[in-house]
């Protein structure tokens, strides 16, 4: 496939998950919250996440922003269901190697999925924050004392 054609299927999905999010919404019965936002441009999350037995169980979000920001809270949110923790902290690791450009270790047991449609945000210094921001969302609210 062609530099071309990748990048226009990477927009595609990128502009599915915006238009489709995925895991929008909001969870209750004590899981953990996480409010963050981007003050450079506004994007805004509410990032909500269950952990049960050291497992993210569940994570939903909500909030405004570009569609690179949107797009990848949905992304982030179906990689880390159904992972351990500390798998969700070495994928946000990935990820952020990833969209800052620099070489990222790939784990042959970790499916990146629809992610990897991220990566040409490298090439946008000003967009990398908006890509980022679940991420660092999810990273605090794992972080946090449960």
């Amino acid at each position: 496939m062609s530099f071309n054609n990748l990048d226009t299927l990477y927009r595609q999905v990128i502009m599915d998950h915006y238009k489709n999010p995925r895991n929008k919404g909001s969870l209750e019965d004590g899981s953990l919250t996480v409010d963050m936002n981007n003050p450079t441009c506004g994007d805004r999350i509410h990032l909500t996440m269950k952990v049960e037995d050291g497992k993210v169980t569940d994570a939903k979000f909500d909030g405004e922003g570009c569609s690179i920001s949107m797009a990848s809270a949905s992304m982030m949110t179906q990689t880390i269901i159904g992972q351990e923790v500390d798998t969700a902290f070495k994928l946000s690791q990935i990820f952020s190697d990833m969209i800052q450009g620099k070489d990222f270790a790939e784990d042959e047991s970790l499916d990146l999925g629809d992610i990897e449609a991220l990566q040409g945000v490298s090439k946008f210094p000003a967009r990398i924050k908006c890509a980022t921001l679940a991420w660092k969302a999810m990273e605090k609210g794992l972080n946090e004392p449960q």
